[in-house]
């Protein structure tokens, strides 16, 4: 009798003890979703960007096909979002081409293009202004097939890609170096981020390194070899 009294009781509820240990569980548990879920509001951003920096890269191949000559950089510090061909270093004209103004981090994508590639198209009558002249001046571009681009991509130490046209930086989740909305630009770029907001024509692209680390890197780059632009000019019969 009192011992089927007593089970009545246990079965009753839990014992302080044991609500302690399952709330201890429970906690265990929320901490161990947290890291992995703000991982993957960082990788769905990353994948979102490179999304968009997929379709600029399009956006400047068709604006090149269409208009002889890649497009100018916006000014940074404006909203307009177009071009300012007095500037070589900028961010995206997304007016212009069409294209998201942000990343998903909601910055402005950086922006830099080598001094002929973005120059008016000649008259024909003098050679335009481009890195090489050749015997006949192209009619339909500010460019020729000898042009080389003024743009170097490294990992940090060697070289990735040389004369390259151009180049577009998303600068990540910390953002240092990007333009925000309102004009004004994420201090506190270093080591290789720096070396993608200092418009000094080298480039790094490389692999993420954490947070708090020495050299701190989470920025990701996209840029058009000049093999591939060429090809395009020739297949729309604007070069030679």
């Amino acid at each position: 009798m009192n011992r089927r009294k007593g089970f009545a009781s246990r079965s009753g509820g839990f014992t302080l003890t044991e609500l302690a240990i399952v709330l201890l569980i429970i906690a265990l548990l929320i901490g161990g979703l947290l890291v992995p879920l703000s991982a993957q509001v960082e990788l769905r951003n990353a994948n979102d960007t490179n999304k968009s920096l997929a379709d600029i890269r399009e956006a400047l191949l068709g604006f090149t096909v269409s208009n002889g000559r890649l497009p100018c950089p916006a000014n940074p510090t404006l909203a307009t979002g177009i071009e300012d061909c007095t500037l070589i270093d900028g961010v995206i004209p997304w007016t212009d081409l069409g294209v998201p103004q942000l990343d998903a981090w909601g910055r402005r994508f950086t922006y830099h293009v080598t001094i002929s590639f973005k120059d008016p198209i000649s008259s024909g009558t003098v050679a335009p202004p481009m890195s090489c002249v050749p015997v006949v001046p192209p009619a339909q571009s500010s460019f020729a097939l000898c042009s080389e681009g003024g743009v170097t991509i490294t990992d940090g130490t060697n070289t990735i890609a040389n004369n390259v046209p151009v180049v577009v930086v998303s600068h990540g989740g910390n953002g240092r170096g990007a333009y925000l909305p309102d004009g004004t630009q994420i201090p506190g770029a270093s080591g290789d981020e720096l070396e993608n907001a200092d418009n000094d024509g080298i480039f790094v692209s490389r692999a993420f390194t954490a947070a708090g680390s020495a050299n701190e890197f989470d920025d990701l780059v996209t840029w058009v070899p000049l093999p591939i632009l060429m090809n395009r000019m020739i297949s729309a019969g604007k070069l030679p």
